[in-house]
């Protein structure tokens, strides 16, 4: 029994001779790397966009500058200084089924990544098996042994499979796995962003419909008084029947815009309902008006090296071209030969009491290697697909990188519109409401015909409503600034997940 040594010395030898050319070897396929930013100086033509925009001489109307390089701080909306908002994100972080789906997203993508890193270890397992057996004497070698030969056998044994990553074609699985979770990672992190933006444009919209509803009310009463003093001079006779009637559907026209205002806060009030997770009939969220916002006056403007790090949506797309790349090796590992070790070492005796004796020693040791010769050209086509892949990822993360660009360049652009705007609409709303109460006074004296009156009434109502769109559009806008360059997460210090760290997440397995 000496030559059991001399074998496994043997073995051992060979073992290390491959492990030794596996750690030298290199995996197949291209290695990733992650593309350059663009060479830009900024996101619009050098001019196009003032470093401050326009004032107006109301609440909200601050000038806003624009400063290069400013981070952004993780909780950007805080920078509005309104704590209905802060108190409605705070519960949607806690309750929204998008995030929570999101979370569960990441969760898996990391278990998944978890399981695949087992392939770089050997599969062990144990075996113990009771067997009992009739034979006839021809099966033992011995044709005239008389009648049948009953025999039990007791086996225990462990079974070693491993499979070389001789090419790196695991390696590369793992590899398209990490990339698969970072994809993941950026998901929830862009449905973190955008549930974020979603509550602070929707508390803006809320607080715009109110707004227009005060108006339309203010204008309703004035159009009321209007009516009661063109009733006064009819019946004096210093007005015709038909000023009235002008009048009385002015007013009337007027009060029919509120039902639909109206709507459309109802609206806005089960959107945020939805985004905080909660049923229409149960939402009792704050209710949200223009004047309780601040406006931020520094604006943050990333510099364009940074911002492709920065957009959730970016780094996804950064991701799936990663793991596009990761899958040409894979499929090119695929089509080289592919080496297996399997060992099992037991025992086998006639019964439980021998099988530790050294004379029920077994053992085998096999390694294989399979190398594909022909698959009707299949591995070859599946390598060619993982290329036209890969070249696919790269060009959608080139149209995400450059849609993101357009969505700062745009934001930009609006956010100097909308303070133009703002202060022209200030002017315009000031001047008809001047010219309004000017026309009034004339009616009164009879200096001014009905008219002049009508018209004076329509133009105060037009500028207002514009006037308070306009306000809101400037907050909105704002927003949207913060949401365009990526809303900060870098800078945020909670996690998202409790277990979306992979190295965490594998802590945890052992």
């Amino acid at each position: 029994m000496k030559p059991l040594p001399s074998k496994r010395a043997a073995l051992h030898t060979s073992i290390a001779a491959v492990t030794g050319g596996l750690l030298a070897a290199c995996a197949v396929g291209p290695n990733f790397k992650a593309p350059e930013a663009p060479h830009t100086a900024g996101f619009a033509p050098a001019g196009q966009v003032a470093p401050e925009t326009a004032a107006a001489p109301l609440p909200g109307g601050q000038a806003q500058r624009f400063v290069d390089g400013m981070d952004i701080p993780g909780q950007w909306w805080t920078l509005f200084q309104s704590p209905q908002i802060n108190a409605l994100i705070e519960s949607a972080l806690a309750n929204s089924p998008t995030l929570q789906a999101a979370q569960a997203a990441l969760r898996q993508a990391n278990e998944i990544e978890a399981a695949q890193r087992g392939s770089y270890y050997p599969s062990v397992s144990g075996r113990i098996g009771s067997q009992r057996q009739k034979a006839s004497g021809a099966a033992l070698g011995v044709p005239r042994f008389p009648g049948s030969y009953f025999y039990n056998l007791q086996t225990a044994s462990v079974d070693v499979s491993y499979t070389l990553d001789a090419f790196g074609g695991t390696r590369r699985q793992v590899e398209a796995l990490q990339a698969q979770t970072e994809y993941w990672r950026f998901a929830l992190e862009a449905s973190y962003l955008t549930l974020t933006s979603n509550i602070v444009t929707a508390a803006i919209n809320e607080a715009s419909l109110r707004a227009q509803i005060a108006a339309t009310d203010d204008i309703a009463g004035s159009q009321q008084k209007q009516l009661d003093i063109t009733q006064r001079r009819v019946n004096a006779g210093g007005a015709s029947r038909a000023d009235l009637l002008q009048q009385q559907a002015t007013l009337q026209a007027t009060l029919a815009n509120l039902p639909s205002l109206r709507s459309q806060l109802a609206q806005q009030r089960n959107q945020l309902a939805a985004l905080v997770g909660s049923l229409p009939a149960e939402y009792t969220g704050a209710e949200f008006n223009l004047d309780s916002l601040s406006m931020p006056q520094d604006l943050p403007v990333s510099l364009p090296s940074k911002f492709v790090e920065q957009r959730p949506d970016i780094r996804q797309h950064s991701a799936l071209l990663h793991q596009a790349t990761a899958q040409i090796g894979i499929a090119t590992a695929n089509m080289l030969p592919q080496i297996t070790l399997t060992g099992s070492f037991g025992q086998q005796a006639a019964s439980f009491s021998n099988i530790f004796s050294s004379a029920s020693n077994v053992w085998s040791v096999i390694a294989s290697l399979t190398q594909p010769l022909f698959k009707g050209g299949q591995l070859v086509h599946q390598r060619r697909n993982a290329v036209a892949a890969a070249q696919e990822a790269a060009a959608n993360y080139q149209a995400t990188v450059i849609s993101a660009f357009q969505n700062v360049s745009n934001t930009l652009y609006a956010l100097q519109a909308d303070a133009d705007a703002l202060a022209a609409q200030a002017l315009a709303e000031r001047t008809a409401a001047d010219s309004l109460a000017l026309v009034q006074a004339q009616y009164k004296s009879g200096a001014a015909s009905h008219v002049q009156i009508l018209t004076a009434e329509q133009s105060y109502q037009a500028a207002a409503i514009a006037l308070v769109k306009a306000r809101a559009l400037r907050f909105a806008d704002t927003a949207a600034l913060f949401q365009a360059l990526g809303g900060g997460w870098w800078n945020r210090n909670e996690a998202l997940a409790d277990d979306s760290n992979p190295a965490r997440s594998r802590q945890a397995q052992h």
